[in-house]
């Protein structure tokens, strides 16, 4: 494809960007940041994990987006109680009426859906959770030693209740580490919860329209991938990933002081994937620093183990990267040459040389 097709396409992702947020915002009052992060996650073909108290309509944000997006959606409530098979689907012996003779069929589970919504992820045990690992990574799963493809696009939503703990299975780093982002869904503003009453205690109900298909999802996603990130941009991600380690020569101080482990190579790769999904959706041809520090949040706070010390001085991973942040060396390019080569970060020892 030419320069000229990219810039029509990330327009055309815009435009569709607007009108689904305008079918969403029928239903769904405020949550703005969330629904641009969740589309971030969709466009850029990742996962995304939701953490908020009860009451605060993420599933009904779920269910919207799936109908607005005209995609085929699936809910699981995780209880404790919940199998694998119920997840994936099993295989049943069925008798042929004509024959008489038995063979195995497979029966898809509620995973064969475009969107599925893992609600209560953390309410099952880790048995059952890993039952969303090879979905969530391969796109597909496998039962009896077959191997089922699932349809494009495949898009696992997961929520969990931050405050309520018993009865709870905390999920392992390598599956948190499967979402591309956590968003953390907080409460209404006083006018946006006025508005909330005032929508569900009428007689009001609010038709969503399809403003996308399953094949044009597809073919977005793929634009996304194409949008331009410079090397220093790529460069920047990657440096704050791996500040994040403790262990790694030039990591900050309180990096060392405060978090056990930091985020892997993974990060990185989200973080530049999530940083052309936000700018594609913004309408704006390349990435750039600016979106690689807006996708921090949500794309390291899950990939951050912080230790006692933090816990101790009521410190969150939020308020680490936050730090990290406002310390981190930024590039800066070189006037000359057309703005093409990158000037080394603004910090000793860390350079795009």
């Amino acid at each position: 494809m030419t320069m000229e097709d990219d810039v029509q396409a990330v327009a055309k992702l815009h435009k569709a960007y607007e009108s689904l947020k305008e079918q969403v915002g029928r239903v769904i009052v405020g949550q703005e940041e969330i629904i641009e992060q969740l589309c971030v996650a969709l466009f850029a073909g990742g996962h995304c994990l939701l953490v908020g108290v009860p009451g605060l309509a993420k599933t009904l944000l779920v269910r919207t987006l799936a109908q607005a997006l005209d995609l085929r959606f699936s809910r699981i409530q995780f209880t404790p109680d919940l199998m694998p098979s119920d997840i994936t689907g099993t295989e049943v012996i069925q008798e042929d009426k004509q024959t008489g003779g038995r063979e195995l069929r497979f029966l898809p589970g509620p995973i064969f859906a475009h969107v599925v919504l893992a609600d209560e992820i953390n309410r099952t045990p880790p048995k059952t959770q890993a039952a969303l690992l090879e979905a969530m990574q391969e796109h597909q799963i496998t039962v009896g030693g077959k191997r089922h493809r699932l349809e494009e696009p495949f898009f696992v939503l997961a929520t969990q209740n931050p405050i309520e703990q018993e009865g709870t299975y905390p999920l392992p780093e390598a599956q948190l580490d499967r979402f591309l982002l956590m968003c953390l869904v907080g409460y209404p503003a006083e006018e946006e919860e006025l508005e909330i009453v005032r929508r569900t205690t009428a007689d009001l109900s609010a038709e969503v329209h399809p403003v996308l298909t399953g094949p044009e999802i597809v073919a977005l996603q793929r634009v996304v991938r194409r949008t331009p990130a410079a090397e220093y941009v790529m460069r920047y991600a990657m440096q704050l990933a791996r500040l994040t380690r403790p262990r790694e020569d030039g990591s900050p101080e309180f990096i060392r002081e405060y978090v056990s482990w930091g985020a892997g190579p993974r990060a990185s790769q989200a973080l530049v994937l999530a940083a052309k999904a936000r700018a594609a959706l913004q309408g704006r041809p390349c990435a750039g620093i600016a979106d690689v520090q807006a996708a921090a949040f949500p794309v390291l706070r899950h990939r951050l183990v912080i230790n006692f010390n933090a816990e101790a001085e009521g410190l969150r991973q939020d308020d680490i990267i936050r730090r990290l942040l406002q310390t981190a060396p930024a590039p800066e390019e070189f006037q000359g040459d057309g703005g093409r080569r990158t000037k080394v970060f603004r910090s000793p020892g860390i350079s795009t040389a």
